[in-house]
């Protein structure tokens, strides 16, 4: 798949949208850039903060609360009582 783009003068350049599906990119983000034989390699950066999602989510279940009775969940026996 080859493309001609165009370089801004701020050196900006657009990923045309046929690369960015097809390297699956949804949003706008990080990538690293390398010089190889005198030619870019532009490759999509994921973000450390990114590759943790779900890894702890065995430790502790999620408990589904229904939200139209949210006042059931919670524990108003710490709250101080309101003054008289």
């Amino acid at each position: 798949m080859n493309q001609t783009i165009a370089i801004t003068p701020k050196w900006q350049i657009h990923i045309p949208v046929r690369f960015r599906q097809a390297l699956n990119l949804t949003t706008p983000g990080l990538v690293e850039i390398k010089l190889v034989r005198k030619e870019m390699v532009l490759k999509p950066k994921t973000s450390p903060v990114l590759k943790l999602a779900g890894k702890y989510r065995h430790l502790k279940p999620v408990k589904k609360i229904n939200i139209e009775r949210i006042r059931d969940y919670i524990d108003y026996s710490s709250l101080s009582s309101p003054i008289a």
